[in-house]
């Protein structure tokens, strides 16, 4: 939603008589903004109050001659109402005026957990709601009584679009002129707004000023400087991981199945698809055996499109007040599509959405599992889904109906041609020439192995080699491969439970 569509859906909100607004965010410029802006246009009047200050007329309110001449005493831009500060003494004050304006009501929320100053902001909302003003609630922690939250309707502030990103950056550049050099051509700065995605405008700014202050220039070598700290500031925010396209160098051994169908599904997102009415993929659904690759699979297929990753971590989401994960989702899934198109990796799905908790947690599950498929259906931004899953069980069979993903894949152990790629993948990240080992004796001897458990036997068998002050060679590994007991052996029949399960449902990811 563009800066201009919200301000539109806010005056309609203002103009149909909605005696309450709230807005969940810390962006209070942002929102100051989205006021001054659609009071500009309807001349109304703003005022603003906050603990600290107290009740006082906006600094920014519209001009308004009616307004000014019934304003109570103290009325006057930027000044303070006497005796407002107190969340009670403002409430009456505001029930005493008897004209249509916004009043703005920072972090207001908690102050209505005592009983009176709910019934007197609820008579003032009746009052409002004949006089066509509003009362504006924002802040984190807008958590309301239900007597007020039945006539409250809430105004998603998305974070920053590409327009308001490059006003944020150029207004950086307007106070850094002077103290660094900027050489940014207009491709440079399309690629640094793209890279700003998904972050606040606060955020921006710091992370410019910084990437232009700590070498005293802003140009195109900043873009990485730029994605690594977005990727801190996001994991920060506790709910996504963040992997630019940059610093993605997954490899993937196998998987024919699933990079054909990738290769396939790729050209859904380009304007030749739109042309035939073809929608955007949604996403797939990897089901399989534990250390066999999914994750991995995960990041390989952000790194062939060349788009950002975001890891949602099901534990994450979690919070031990009421209502808290459910909004920690619908923060995580806002801010995935801020940076569209990206992939959104969820990783054990059935974790946070299955279906073995049934009440025990309050029914949290249930009502995560319902969003995320509403969301699901009806996203429309460029947003490629990759869930995983490791207990088949466990998943809702809701999430398994055709059409819910573009695929369900099914990743089973690897097969000789795949332990013979993952091998050699693993062995030249530890600087090894392939030609020193003889890779089909161990290729026969990995038979049953999952990729994790292989890369885990060339690890160990480095370790032994530095320690001993020797050569890694094929014994070793070949030592340290027999010492291993693999999920094939200590989980055999869970594994052909799931095998059996998923052989004529899914599709071989391999």
């Amino acid at each position: 939603m563009s800066f201009k569509t919200s301000v539109q859906h806010f005056q309609t909100l203002v103009t149909s008589f909605h005696p309450v607004v709230v807005i969940d965010t810390v962006e209070e410029e942002r929102v100051q903004g989205l006021i001054r802006t659609a009071c500009t246009d309807m001349q109304m009047a703003v005022f603003e109050w906050s603990i600290a200050q107290g009740l006082m007329r906006s600094p920014d309110s519209p001009e308004n001659r009616w307004q000014n001449e019934y304003a109570p005493p103290g009325g006057k831009r930027g000044q303070a109402l006497p005796k407002t500060t107190e969340p009670l003494d403002m409430l009456r004050h505001l029930q005493d005026l008897n004209f249509k304006a916004i009043y703005w009501l920072k972090d207001f929320a908690p102050h209505l957990k005592d009983a009176v100053v709910a019934r007197q902001f609820r008579e003032v909302t009746e009052q409002f709601s004949h006089n066509r003003s509003t009362l504006v609630i924002s802040g984190s922690d807008n958590d309301l009584p239900a007597e007020i939250a039945h006539d409250a309707v809430h105004f998603d502030i998305k974070l920053p679009g590409p327009e308001e990103l490059y006003n944020a950056l150029s207004g950086v550049v307007r106070d850094l002129k002077g103290r660094v050099k900027v050489d940014l051509t207009p491709e440079d700065i399309r690629t640094l707004v793209s890279a700003l995605q998904g972050m606040t405008l606060s955020q921006t700014r710091k992370v410019v000023s910084y990437a232009a202050l700590h070498d005293g220039r802003l140009d195109a070598d900043d873009v990485k400087q730029v994605l690594e700290r977005k990727a801190r500031v996001i994991h920060e925010e506790g709910l996504l991981d963040y992997f630019p396209p940059e610093t993605n160098l997954a490899e993937l051994g196998g998987f024919e199945g699933l990079k054909r169908w990738l290769s396939y599904a790729k050209v859904g997102f380009t304007p030749q698809a739109r042309q035939y009415n073809l929608p955007a993929p949604k996403g797939i659904l990897i089901v399989g055996i534990q250390g066999c690759g999914k994750s991995l699979a995960a990041k390989t297929i952000a790194r062939q499109w060349n788009l950002p990753l975001l890891k949602l971590d099901a534990g994450r989401l979690y919070d031990k007040y009421v209502g808290e994960s459910d909004k920690n989702f619908r923060r995580a899934v806002t801010m995935a599509e801020t940076m569209a198109p990206c992939i959104l990796w969820m990783d054990e799905i059935e974790k946070s959405m299955g279906q073995t908790s049934g009440d025990a947690d309050g029914g949290l599950s249930r009502r995560l599992f319902g969003y995320f498929l509403t969301w699901l259906q009806e996203k429309s931004q460029e947003i490629f889904v990759v869930a995983t899953a490791n207990d088949l069980s466990a998943i809702p069979p809701e999430l398994l109906r055709k059409g819910r993903f573009d695929e369900i894949f099914f990743v089973d152990l690897p097969e000789t041609d795949e332990r013979r790629d993952i091998l050699a993948i693993h062995l030249s990240r530890r600087r090894q020439g392939l030609d020193a080992f003889d890779i089909d004796e161990l290729v026969v001897a990995t038979e049953g192995f999952s990729g994790a458990e292989i890369e885990q036997a060339v690890i160990t068998a480095h370790y032994r080699a530095l320690y001993e002050n020797s050569p890694a060679d094929t014994a070793l590994l070949l030592t340290e491969i027999k010492r291993t007991v693999p999920l094939s052996v200590t989980r055999r029949e869970d594994i052909q439970r799931l095998r059996a399960m998923a052989r004529e449902r899914f599709v071989a990811a391999r």
